[in-house]
């Protein structure tokens, strides 16, 4: 895989080079907060649709999430369909920002991460006060704590999947899918 330092996707946007930053997280997450100039297409569009990936382009594509885990994904399923020149942004919008690298902010919700543990945390407390009158709930916080390991040790979360579909992860007036992937296969 090929992965890009800030600096380096800086010095690539700067050199009027072809280059398309492609967002891979929800239209709620990159509502929040994005790299100016980037394109919204989420991952789970891009799955849905890997069959019909073919670029039209010969821009260098960089790959970019919140850590740099969905976008190893998006790779993943880019380098299978063959796109040519693809990276990922390493470490992700987290290491953008903490270098002073420009974000544009907007209305939208909290980091899919952060959802996660908000819910992860939530039902934990909630098994563990229902063990209280009903002693067999605490293997509801047992069950959420397996899925947490399994998550850890396979780099996949079907929480943040789940939660990737409810209402306030979507854009409020979502584009077709098609037009989603214009962002990254057609031509400028």
């Amino acid at each position: 895989m090929n992965t890009l330092t800030t600096a380096q996707v800086r010095a690539l946007l700067d050199s009027g080079a072809g280059v398309r930053l492609i967002d891979v997280r929800s239209p709620g997450e990159f509502a929040a907060s994005h790299i100016p100039g980037s394109a919204n297409v989420p991952l789970d569009v891009l799955r849905r649709h890997s069959a019909q990936l073919r670029a039209e382009h010969d821009d260098h594509v960089v790959l970019v999430c919140r850590s740099g885990v969905r976008a190893r994904d998006a790779y993943a399923i880019a380098a299978a369909t063959g796109l040519p020149a693809v990276s990922v942004l390493d470490g992700g919008l987290n290491t953008w920002e903490s270098q002073g690298a420009p974000v544009n902010r907007g209305r939208g919700t909290w980091a899919m991460e952060r959802q996660v543990r908000m819910v992860a945390g939530g039902i934990v407390l909630a098994g563990v006060a229902g063990s209280v009158v009903w002693r067999p709930a605490t293997w509801v916080a047992g069950a959420i704590g397996a899925g947490l390991a399994f998550s850890a040790l396979t780099d996949t979360c079907a929480m943040a999947r789940a939660l990737s579909v409810l209402p306030w992860n979507r854009a409020a007036q979502a584009r077709p899918d098609s037009e989603t992937l214009a962002a990254l296969t057609a031509r400028s």
